[in-house]
């Protein structure tokens, strides 16, 4: 969701007032999902889509114009036609629900203005969000933080503990859904605001090529970081965001280590994991891990013991590092690294789905 906070910022140096239309719900098939937003100015400037064009983009446009005018917000039902699936792809049509509200920027932006750039705020230190919003009365909203701790009000207490417990479950993982809240058959939209996930590969070696090209595929921000030149290259790693030479433990020390960042250490060289590791342990990184042997990992952390580092953060680290799929080439051993990562930050174990308890 970071996108939405960037549309927002940039519409707001250029427009006094605009209407933004979330997708809220989805019946059948439609091409897009919940949480895709239309921004539509007062001057016709539109931008993004609840659909992908077509008659229901141009419906909402046109709503959205009534809302701009009357400043009234709008929960609107409307339906694909088939012609309109077939044109686009699709083999048969669903509905749609679309929220359209007015935004004021300015000197006094409007509160829900207020509390998305809130929300960035949060996004910077690495922090994710929920914001609950009730269809019945957009005006309000609840924002929950991964900490716990929440702003705003629904307008009852009942509904407010309702929203929180579910933003709560959704925030680890979440995607936007529209939920009933507090048994009186009332729905609110959960719109999850997460920061981009962050994997920082410490070596250059042959495991962390796969290793970051696997997870900028999943949308991570990658960065390595090595001390050999010759190693750390765009050649080798093209599609890492960042490539750091230098000193480890003080590159990854200038920055800022959350729980959306995993730290996977390929190098094997005890003067580069000792000194990183202390740091990173320090940290809230939400993955850490280590690869090598059990053996050799053992000894390690019995380095950092020895350097008085603490056993509930030495337990932190994952050694060997990876899910048990009996990998063996470099890209199996990459896979298994960021299946693990990807388990780990959806609170899952990693077991197969057939093992379930259904």
């Amino acid at each position: 969701m970071e996108e939405v906070h960037e549309q927002l910022e940039a519409l707001g140096k250029k427009e006094r007032r605009v209407a933004m239309a979330t997708l809220v719900a989805t019946r059948g098939t439609t091409p897009k999902k919940e949480g895709a937003k239309m921004w539509v100015g007062e001057g016709g400037r539109v931008l993004g889509s609840v659909t992908i064009g077509g008659c229901v983009d141009a419906k909402v446009i046109a709503e959205s114009e009534t809302v701009l005018s009357t400043g009234e917000a709008r929960l609107l039902s409307l339906a694909l036609g088939d012609e309109d699936a077939w044109e686009i792809g699709l083999a048969c049509a669903g509905t749609v629900d679309v929220l359209v509200e007015a935004l004021d920027f300015g000197p006094r932006p409007a509160p829900l203005v207020t509390l998305y750039r809130r929300i960035a705020a949060d996004l910077e230190r690495g922090r994710a969000s929920c914001l609950v919003r009730p269809l019945r009365d957009p005006g309000r909203a609840l924002v929950v933080r991964q900490d716990g701790t929440s702003e705003g009000s629904l307008g009852a207490a009942e509904a407010d503990r309702a929203a929180h417990s579910l933003a709560m479950e959704l925030l680890p993982n979440g995607l936007p859904v529209t939920q009933p809240i507090a048994g009186d058959g009332s729905e609110a939209f959960f719109e999850v605001h997460a920061p981009r996930p962050h994997l920082v590969a410490i070596g250059a070696g042959h495991i962390s090529m796969p290793l970051v090209s696997l997870a900028r595929a999943l949308g991570f921000r990658t960065t390595v970081v090595d001390p050999r030149p010759r190693f750390a290259t765009r050649e080798r790693f093209p599609d890492a965001d960042d490539l750091r030479v230098g000193i480890a433990s003080e590159i990854v020390g200038q920055m800022l280590l959350v729980p959306s960042t995993a730290v996977v250490l390929t190098i094997h060289d005890y003067k580069v994991e000792v000194p990183l590791l202390r740091n990173v342990l320090t940290t809230e990184a939400g993955y850490v891990g280590m690869l090598g042997s059990r053996k050799r990992g053992k000894g390690v952390l019995q380095m950092l013991r020895d350097e008085g580092v603490p056993e509930e953060a030495l337990a932190r680290v994952r050694v060997p590092v990876g899910l048990d799929i009996g990998a063996q080439s470099a890209a199996e051993i990459a896979l298994s690294v960021v299946a693990q990562i990807v388990a780990v930050r959806g609170g899952r174990p990693g077991t197969g789905l057939s093992e379930r308890a259904p």
